[in-house]
């Protein structure tokens, strides 16, 4: 049984690609800080499962050994968690995740595969592709695009690299995001009646489904070794381009509820649509969920209490709480009450 390394692996992608890869009879060493909650626990009675609660910048090397291939997911995971602390966002989401790449190529695994993101197309017209100029916008942005520049270059004969930009994911997850653009709409029309858009709603973006996305990394490390190594995938499909207002009108469609919105925040700086061709004709890749399909089951599990929104599947509010909690602590023990 192949072991496969999932950096990331209790987060929003994580939670659902851990139980792709054990269903596809890998065994899986879960890192990760689970700061959003035990959400690997319903997978543990698999004995192929090995949970590992630690830090891409300063785990264990030897957790490396043995391990076949990496998927690196771990990352503080949105433009605006990125904002928080940029150190902190580079230091882990770049340095990171090199020295992953780094350790992973030392202690001999043979494949490594990259999470980046399409946001580092920022904001340009036409449609673009993997050979399109990139123009991050944010430090989030900017750190995939980092990752992507210190770990692609490690690819040699023996060690396959490969870096996946995935479009704006969506869909149900255990580690459930309402801070996600079709996740967000479908609970605010689910729960207030009205769909939250980013001003102005004109700006274009891609998206995957976030069982579709995980599908993709399994793809890659099934694949023949000469059509991915050294190469980077756009993640998505060319019909789920879209611009965000007429996107928020086929949301309240597939739910059957009247459309109606309230616009937030400041005119949108981001917008791009991007080409999926490379990944279709490469690796025969093609998404199997629609925005509608999304909508529909995220709503389905709202309605049966399955997901909880709450300040956990907000990524922003639940940082920002960890933060400030960690600094009530750190005052109460340099005031002497707990050592």
């Amino acid at each position: 049984m192949k072991t496969v390394l999932l950096t990331g692996a209790g987060g929003y992608i994580g939670s659902v690609l851990a139980k792709m890869l054990l269903e596809a009879g890998y065994a899986v060493r879960a890192l990760d800080r689970y700061f959003f909650g035990p959400t690997l626990e319903r997978l543990r009675p698999n004995p192929a499962l090995k949970l590992i609660k630690a830090d891409v910048r300063d785990f264990d090397p030897r957790l490396m050994e043995g391990v076949w291939a990496v998927v690196d997911l771990a990352a503080l995971s949105n433009d605006p968690a990125g904002e928080l602390d940029p150190k902190v966002t580079l230091a882990i989401n770049h340095q990171g995740r090199a020295r992953v790449a780094r350790l992973a190529k030392e202690y001999g695994a043979e494949r490594y595969v990259l999470a980046s993101s399409c946001s580092v197309y920022g904001f340009q017209e036409g449609l673009l592709d993997e050979t399109s100029p990139t123009n991050p916008l944010t430090t989030y942005a900017e750190a995939n695009l980092k990752a992507e520049q210190s770990n692609l270059p490690l690819a040699d004969e023996c060690f396959c690299v490969t870096a996946l930009r995935q479009a704006t994911v969506y869909g149900l997850s255990p580690r459930m995001r309402f801070d996600l653009a079709i996740n967000g709409m479908t609970l605010g029309l689910w729960r207030d009646g009205k769909i939250p858009l980013l001003r102005d709603g004109s700006q274009w973006r891609p998206f995957v489904h976030v069982r579709d996305t995980s599908r993709a990394f399994l793809a890659v490390l099934q694949a023949p070794k000469e059509l991915v190594n050294g190469q980077v995938f756009n993640v998505g499909a060319d019909e789920q381009n879209y611009q965000i207002l007429p996107l928020a009108q086929q949301i309240a469609q597939a739910l059957g509820k009247p459309f109606d919105f309230e616009w937030y925040g400041l005119s949108d700086h981001r917008s791009y649509r991007v080409s999926f061709a490379k990944i279709k004709k490469t690796l025969g890749f093609a998404p199997q969920f629609t925005p509608a399909d999304a909508a529909r089951e995220i709503a389905a599990a709202l309605e049966a209490g399955r997901v909880v929104p709450d300040d956990r599947t907000i990524t922003l509010k639940w940082y920002k709480n960890l933060l400030e909690w960690h600094r009530l602590i750190r005052e109460v023990e340099l005031d002497g009450r707990i050592l």
